[in-house]
Formats: structure tokens, sequence, C-alpha cells
């Protein structure tokens, strides 16, 4: 049957009763949909308790449904979108139990913070999808498998944090993508392989934490790209080689702990000159030989030196004393001294540090 078109007046009409039925049920639609994220977010922090095996402090006693989740305690909801989570802190809760998978659902996650709790497995590579991160820590926990390179998917991520943990493999070579990050914290661990040189494109980095590890290898000389950085702890791993002479470029680092390692070769005479922010510097336990740079004293904020347990020779600065803040002066285990008269005057010198703790000359080659 052939259908008429419609007149102008049923045109109107039809459009008037759409607009009715849009202002009654479109409000519901979007209710609805609202109620959709919110109960996304409260499901994935469910499946997140329901995975914790011990809670011995009540810490999630609060996460039931006579109180909104957005109060359960450490969770943070955000301001511009106040049924969203944004943030979990449950930092030293004693918390013990794998993370569920199902934290990927709290897409406007910025910060997990399980800091000293006894979280197990692996860490769930589905943090990855977490695209608004900017603060990750797992920080003394006892997690195992290797470190997921879903984790550089996270283009906000700003701090990494996964120290004190069982966590093994090599080192990602695509944790050198995050733009953004400024902290890198994965020491105490059982990694193994060499330093990705790709570390060095981190330009915002200011901390990288990398020591008590099985980390082989020679030092990269990427590094010294990081011109923001302010703390290098690679100590107490199985690197070898020299120092890469553009690390000492790097003016910015106030500590710099490279000590027990395997480590060859002599310190630069302008050690104090090139980096004059340092205030600790650790060196001990490697193989270093020649002496110690006199150019110490210009860097006048130094606090802590250790030099122990190396092959070091020649005398020690005479004017060490400058240092006012020195706390901890080790030199003990080395060749120093010639076994001759003034050997020790340096000591006068020290009497200026009203700081001075600790002083360890032994197993030296001095004498008075």
């Amino acid at each position: 049957m052939e259908r008429t078109p419609m007149s102008l007046r049923e045109i109107w009409s039809f459009l008037l009763h759409a607009i009715i039925v849009s202002s009654i049920y479109v409000p519901w639609l979007l209710g609805s949909a609202a109620n959709f994220s919110n109960e996304t977010d409260k499901l994935a922090l469910v499946h997140f308790k329901n995975l914790i095996t011990n809670d011995p402090l009540h810490s999630l006693s609060s996460w039931n449904h006579t109180v909104h989740f957005c109060h359960w305690q450490g969770v943070t909801c955000g301001q511009r979108h106040p049924q969203r989570v944004t943030a979990l802190n449950l930092v030293g809760q004693n918390l013990v139990g794998p993370i569920s998978p199902y934290i990927a659902n709290l897409t406007f996650l910025r910060i997990i913070n399980f800091t000293d709790n006894s979280f197990y497995g692996v860490v769930p590579e589905e943090i990855g999808h977490l695209f608004r991160l900017q603060y990750l820590s797992l920080f003394n926990n006892t997690f195992t498998g290797e470190i997921p390179v879903n984790l550089t998917h996270c283009p906000e991520l700003e701090v990494l944090r996964l120290r004190r943990n069982q966590l093994v493999g090599s080192i990602p070579a695509e944790l050198g993508s995050p733009s953004r990050l400024t902290i890198l914290d994965i020491g105490r661990n059982s990694l193994t392989g060499s330093i990705p040189p790709s570390l060095g494109n981190l330009s915002s980095l200011t901390f990288l934490f990398l020591s008590i590890n099985n980390l082989e290898g020679s030092i990269p000389s990427e590094l010294s790209q990081l011109v923001r950085l302010e703390v290098l702890a690679i100590d107490s791993n199985n690197l070898s080689g020299r120092i890469p002479p553009s690390l000492y470029n790097l003016s910015s680092i106030t500590i710099l702990d490279v000590g027990d390692n395997r480590l060859i070769g002599n310190l630069p005479p302008n050690l104090g000159l090139a980096l004059p922010n340092l205030q600790n510097l650790y060196v001990s336990v490697n193989q270093f030989t020649g002496p110690i740079p006199v150019s110490l004293i210009n860097a006048s904020r130094l606090v802590l030196i250790s030099f122990a347990d190396n092959s070091f020779s020649g005398s020690v600065p005479m004017n060490l004393g400058s240092l006012k803040g020195l706390t901890k002066v080790s030199f003990s285990y080395n060749r120093l001294g010639t076994g001759k008269a003034h050997d020790l005057s340096f000591l006068v010198s020290l009497t200026n540090c009203s700081s001075l703790q600790i002083l360890d000359m032994d197993n030296n080659r001095l004498s008075a």
C-alpha cells in the first residue's frame, strides 16, 4: 500500500512528541550511564577486597554496602568526577593477598600507594591500562615475577617505586619510555642483566635507584643524558668496568653511590669541581686505584665520604677540614700513605669538622 506524505501539521506533531519523550527519558538514560560508571568502580574495589586473604588491622572493614565507596578507607574520589576513584592509598596496613586485575577498571586512578604491606603474586600487567596513572608505589611487599612491560604504557606516570620485593628478570628496555618519570626506584629485588641504555631517555628523571640487585655489565654512558638527576644509586650489584667520564657532567647530583661492585680505574682529579652539589659519595668495595681527588673540597656540601675497600694510594688530602659538614669519612682498607712521618697531618684539618662522628682510616700505610 502506498504511503501518503506527512502533512506539515503531522510533522510538527511528531517533532513535538519527540521533544516531550526525550525530556522525560534522556535524564533517566544519563542517570543510568552514571550509575553504570559508579558501579564499575565499586565492583572493581569489591574484587580487590575479595582477594585479600588477611586484613589484621581491619582496614577494609568500611568497605561494605552501608558506606558509599568514596568514603571507604584508603579510597579517594575526584572533585571534577566525584563518583570516580582517583587514588588508592593503603600504606602500612599489613594487607595480604594478590592485586586483582580488575584494578584496571578504575580508569580515573592517578595514585596507587600500597607501600609496606604483604601483597604477593605478580604485578598485574593490567595496571598498564590506567592511562591517567601518575604515582605507583608497591614498595616493600613480596611481589614476584618480572616487571610488566605494560607499566610503560602509562603516559602520565611520574613515580614508579617497586623497591623491596622479589622481582626477577631483566629491566625492560621499554622502561625508558615514560617521558614524565621523575623517580624510578626498583632496588632491593633480584633483577639480572644489564642496565638498559634506554634509561638515558628519561629526561625528567631526578632519582634512579637500582641498588641491591644482581645487575651486570658496565654503566651505560647514556645515563649522562639525565641532566636533572640528583640521586644515582647503583650500588650492591655486579657492575664492572669504568665509570663513564661523561657521568661526571651531571652537576646536579647530590648522592652518588656506586659502592659494592667491581668497578675499576681512577676517579677524575676534578671530581669535586664537576659535581659541586655532592652530599653523599660512596665508592667503597670496588677496585678503584690512584689518588683521592684533592678537588673534593670544592663539593662544599659533602656530608658522607666512603672510599673503603679499594686500592687508593697516595696521601689523604690535607684540606678535608674545609668540609665542615662532614659526619663520616671512611678510607679504610686502601694503600694510602707512605709509611713515613707526617702521613697523619690531615687530622689537624679535620678538627674543624665539629659534626664528624666517624673517621675510619684502618688498614692503610699511614704513619705518624
